[in-house]
């Protein structure tokens, strides 16, 4: 169907949510007649949950996780481990790690993954001010734990971080997180374990 059909809001509403991470033109489609068919209390508490994030989440100061305040909760949560530090790529991924409650240190998020070819170098990430956190951390920083994903990208991340690590702080230890399914959980559960792989 010509998208001369559609009136210019609606039109602009369906390219809007194309831009959105894994959503076609179909789909934007489907969405923004969803929204038509909404109420205006749903479409108006839609518009201001985004409204809202954007203009009240922020990154920590501290692991560059999202915070609504300049430190996050894990941050600023006492009782987590500080000698500890889980090194992901994007905020998402501290959620399934958190979810196993096995985990009791603190994060460093480094807002992507090493990839040349996409230009994005190391001074693009958060690695620099991992380097600081690991050097100037009282008390001392005894383990990086490196739970970058199990892709390409991901894994020379990791070993980039891993060979600036060995070099700045050998005494640091560093192990990867495995995060798997759990045996017998069924597909689509978020049903993790964490496992240390040495």
């Amino acid at each position: 169907m010509s998208d001369a059909v559609y009136a210019p809001p609606v039109q602009r509403l369906i390219t809007e949510l194309g831009k959105l991470p894994g959503i076609g033109n179909r789909t934007a489609q489907r969405l923004a007649f969803h929204l038509l068919r909404a109420t205006d209390e749903d479409a108006t508490a839609l518009a201001e949950a985004i409204r809202e994030v954007k203009a009240r989440i922020g990154l920590c100061e501290i692991c560059f996780n999202l915070a609504d305040a300049p430190r996050c909760r894990i941050c600023e949560d006492t009782r987590r481990d500080a000698g500890l530090i889980c090194v992901v790529e994007e905020p998402g991924d501290v959620i399934p790690i958190e979810r196993t409650h096995e985990y009791r240190g603190r994060y460093h998020v480094l807002g992507g993954a090493l990839s040349p070819i996409d230009g994005v170098d190391p001074e693009d990430l958060k690695i620099a001010e991992l380097y600081r956190r690991v050097a100037e951390s009282e008390p001392g920083v005894r383990e990086v734990v490196l739970a970058t994903n199990p892709t390409t990208t991901g894994e020379a991340t990791a070993l980039h971080i891993a060979g600036g690590l060995h070099e700045r702080a050998p005494e640091v230890q560093q192990p990867k997180f495995a995060i798997a399914l759990r045996a017998g959980a069924a597909a689509g559960e978020e049903d993790f374990h964490v496992a240390r792989m040495f």
